[in-house]
């Protein structure tokens, strides 16, 4: 069932999801944020990361509750209660909470590193393969992938696993670090839903999206919060369950593959890292002047906010590839 043939009464309620998730955010940002402040859990500047970030010393971090709190309660109210629901809230909460520890340790606890990365590594693991597997055991999810660019259905059989477990572990990671600057996370995030909203409609998951239609609502209102000068970070407690939130909904659709084409920025974030540690370790030379990639550009010239205005048309434009890259789908 096509968005287009879907009832008004479930239009209104996609819009009521919307309205919503947007006003519980802009109503808890001015309650979390100071209550983030007194707690002192104030976000640790990199000494090695651009000069011009270390007025950012302080400023409220772990702020994700405050579009994750409104996305959980408006999917749960308002959303059909079936096991896709659950998985891809369930995901989400899960890498919210693994972001939220790590969070707590860099700035409760001072420990300037948070959870060691093979822990969290270990944890992200577990969780994505047990939303791999519930997708299979509650929903019949089968190994077939969709092919970009009308490529169509392809069955991969045991090789589907390892791939869905990556892709949304990698997309967790991809997020976390593109959230370098004020509102580029949140705001490529918010562009790249579009693409699976897109998916869920042409396959008549009406129970996606309403959670991807909560979302982004409610990543939109902490944006209020969040754009340069920003009041508050979303932290790992946001960017970690944002990225297993696209890889969620990417194996829920059987659009793996997909992922990559719609969130081309946050895989050439990613790869600006890779790129730049193996340079430095085979060569003793840097490729960029500083990884992730964002701030290649700030120490080129670009003002923060240049930066992410300009990496938000490109995710529109990647993001607009997917939409292509979805053609004949679901086939």
């Amino acid at each position: 069932m096509t968005i287009d043939l879907w009832p008004v009464p479930a239009l209104a309620r996609l819009g009521l999801a919307a309205v919503l998730a947007a006003g519980l955010s802009l109503v808890l940002g001015p309650v979390i944020i100071p209550w983030l402040s007194r707690l002192r859990f104030g976000q640790t500047v990199r000494e090695q990361g651009p000069a011009r970030h270390r007025v950012k010393q302080g400023t409220p971090t772990m702020g994700g509750v405050i579009f994750l709190l409104p996305t959980l309660l408006v999917t749960a109210w308002l959303a059909p209660p079936t096991p896709a629901t659950a998985l891809v809230l369930g995901v989400t909460v899960a890498f919210g909470v693994v972001g939220g520890v790590d969070d707590y340790l860099k700035v409760a606890l001072r420990r300037s590193l948070g959870l060691r990365a093979r822990a969290k590594l270990a944890w992200q693991t577990v969780a994505a393969a047990l939303l791999v597997y519930l997708a299979q055991a509650w929903l019949g999810r089968g190994t077939a992938v969709w092919i970009p660019f009308g490529g169509g259905w392809w069955d991969l059989g045991v090789w589907y696993y390892p791939l869905a477990v990556l892709a949304v572990v990698a997309s967790a990671n991809a997020v976390n670090m593109t959230d370098g600057l004020d509102g580029l996370a949140a705001g490529s995030t918010l562009i790249a839903l579009s693409v699976f909203f897109y998916a869920a409609a042409r396959s008549g998951r009406y129970d996606l999206a309403i959670f991807i239609v909560s979302l982004g609502a409610a990543l939109a209102g902490f944006l209020w919060f969040n754009l340069h000068p920003a009041r508050v970070f979303m932290g790992d407690t946001g960017s970690l369950a944002l990225g297993a939130a696209l890889g969620g909904l990417a194996v829920l659709t059987g659009t793996e593959l997909v992922l990559p084409v719609a969130g081309m920025l946050f895989v050439l974030e990613t790869l600006s890292v890779i790129v730049q540690v193996l340079s430095f370790r085979l060569t003793g030379r840097r490729v960029l002047r500083m990884s992730p990639l964002h701030h290649h550009f700030e120490l080129g010239g670009w003002s923060e906010a240049q930066v992410v205005y300009r990496f938000w048309a490109a995710g529109l434009g990647f993001a607009l590839a997917g939409l292509l890259a979805l053609g004949g789908f679901p086939g």
